[in-house]
């Protein structure tokens, strides 16, 4: 199993998709709809299907099946699956947006804790990565990356990341206005020596 963790991302530059979620979407009110709701009080169990859409702020989630479990605290945990779950959300005080793509997506809410299961991808403005498994613990900021050991039919998935180059236009704005180059030299006859043609 390959695994990249926080600190080699930081270091390449990644570290914008460390801390990626709009921290006010976590008051706000969540919205779900689908086709079918099979609700279970007595296990505190509901399971939504056929094109779930949920939305909590900035953040939207589809899926094909959305089931919600609530402990005794009241802390609930997520379980979404799809061909694939997708997820949208703006990245806290930047106007940038990180998307996320995965066959299952797990959330527990008492551990703010996010698993992207099965050619899981996130991506921003700022990259890229792309694994079997990706984990992001949102108390800590902390993600981990996994790729997936292969069989003797099955060849194994690698982690990969594609990093954007950092924009220096603001830095070439700082810097100071290049000397304007020397004009062409003009050549004048001679007027001192008194012959002429």
């Amino acid at each position: 199993m390959r695994t990249i963790f926080l600190s080699l991302l930081i270091a390449s530059g990644f570290a914008p998709l460390a801390s990626f979620a709009e921290k006010a979407d976590r008051e706000k009110e969540v919205n779900v709809s689908a086709d079918v709701l099979n609700a279970d009080d007595k296990n505190r169990t509901s399971a939504f299907e056929g094109s779930v859409i949920v939305t909590q702020g900035t953040m939207r989630i589809t899926a094909a099946k959305v089931t919600v479990k609530e402990d005794p605290e009241r802390f609930k945990f997520y379980t979404a699956v799809g061909s694939p779950v997708t997820f949208r959300q703006k990245r806290d005080k930047i106007e940038d947006y990180i998307e996320g793509y995965a066959e299952r997506a797990e959330f527990d809410d008492k551990s703010d804790m996010l698993k992207l299961y099965n050619r899981a991808r996130l991506k921003s403005s700022q990259g890229e990565i792309t694994g079997d498994l990706i984990t992001y613990d949102m108390t800590r900021e902390l993600f981990q990356v996994s790729g997936k050991g292969g069989t003797e039919t099955v060849p194994a998935s690698r982690v990969k990341a594609t990093l954007m180059p950092t924009k220096k236009k603001d830095a070439d704005k700082d810097k100071a206005p290049a000397a304007a180059p020397n004009p062409p030299l003009t050549l004048k006859p001679d007027t001192t020596s008194g012959t002429s043609n």
